[in-house]
């Protein structure tokens, strides 16, 4: 089912919206990984930590989840369609495995907020700099992918497209001069 054009207009602003939040919510989560990493002040590294638990489950992740629903939502309600082109193909899979990570990854930034909040020395806690660093790589990938739209069809849009100009044709009025 297509969508109307003001409502394929909202979901696609809620798209964009939810999409560039999450991909800031990474930006802002890392710069606190970088704090919770270099920082020598026992109390500093203890608030980033406890900040980016905060970060990841009260922004990144809700971000993360209404991102890829509403990405879904408006893959299938418009003419890109979801398994029509490669690079919303790639796009969506790519959003996933992201979140996927995010959600897995949520248990360690959980258990460095709690080792930080008992009064360890969070100085020694590991980080999650190499997953959040890489989540900003792979949403930076899909911001691009999402703005050049690289050409080429999937099978299956070759197969739609194809079936969209046979029934073209046949729609077509018969000229009286034949």
């Amino acid at each position: 089912m297509i969508m109307s054009p003001p409502l394929r207009k909202v979901v696609l602003t809620l798209h964009v919206t939810t999409s560039l939040g999450w991909l800031g919510a990474v930006a802002a989560y890392v710069a606190l990984d970088v704090a919770a990493l270099t920082g020598q002040d026992v109390q500093t590294v203890r608030s980033a930590y406890l900040a980016m638990e905060m970060i990841a489950w009260y922004v990144v992740v809700p971000l993360a989840l209404a991102s890829a629903l509403i990405g879904l939502i408006n893959a299938l309600g418009t003419s890109w369609g979801l398994l029509r082109h490669y690079w919303v193909v790639v796009k969506f899979l790519l959003a996933l495995l992201a979140a996927a990570v995010l959600l897995v990854e949520t248990r360690t930034i959980s258990s460095m907020a709690d080792a930080a909040a008992v009064g360890a020395d969070p100085r020694d806690l590991p980080g999650t700099l190499p997953h959040s660093v890489g989540g900003l790589v792979v949403l930076v990938v899909i911001t691009i992918l999402s703005v050049f739209k690289p050409r080429g069809l999937t099978r299956y849009g070759w197969r739609k497209q194809e079936q969209q100009r046979r029934d073209e044709r046949a729609q077509r009025p018969v000229s009286a001069e034949q």
